[in-house]
């Protein structure tokens, strides 16, 4: 008897709700045999597993349900793989193009972003020199005179040396 399993089986085993793999059952990626009063069981068969397994990998690649709808279908026809093939080279390279668009404005943003923040840091940073001017002008002066200092000592130095 082949293998048969119950909705809560599936939305088990793939982490999906009832309701997603009703959804697809709608979108007609699965088709369910009915069984008990008035058909209100549904048995799924090892096809609407497998069905439902390309599905999810269509989703996570991208795809939409009515692209992942067309290529699954092409495996339900005459065993002719080679157009099958050549469709699905269509639907990836599409795809592809769509997420190398989507890549390269993704980077754009990134760099804006990071432009942000470094203007963002930069004023910062003169608003906390500003800030330790104002509140510390005494701290500020000394500590640039000392600076300056140290410097006009490191030149000497290196004058006395160089002679």
């Amino acid at each position: 008897m082949a293998t048969t399993y119950s909705i809560s089986d599936l939305a088990r085993e793939f982490d999906l709700t009832t309701r997603a793999i009703r959804f697809y059952e709608d979108m007609g990626l699965l088709e369910p045999e009915r069984s008990g009063p008035g058909g209100r069981n549904r048995v799924y068969s090892q096809r609407d597993r497998t069905r439902l397994k390309l599905t999810l990998r269509a989703k996570r690649l991208g795809l939409s349900l009515t692209e992942a709808k067309d290529v699954i279908d092409m495996y339900d026809s005459p065993r002719d793989t080679g157009p099958q093939l050549q469709k699905f080279l269509l639907v990836l390279a599409e795809h592809r193009h769509q997420l190398e668009a989507q890549m390269a404005e993704l980077e754009a943003n990134l760099d804006e972003v990071k432009l942000h923040e470094k203007e963002a840091r930069n004023l910062l940073a003169k608003q906390a020199s500003a800030h330790a001017q104002v509140t510390n002008p005494g701290k500020t002066a000394k500590a640039t005179k000392a600076t300056k200092a140290t410097k006009a000592t490191k030149a000497t130095k290196a004058t006395k040396a160089a002679t």
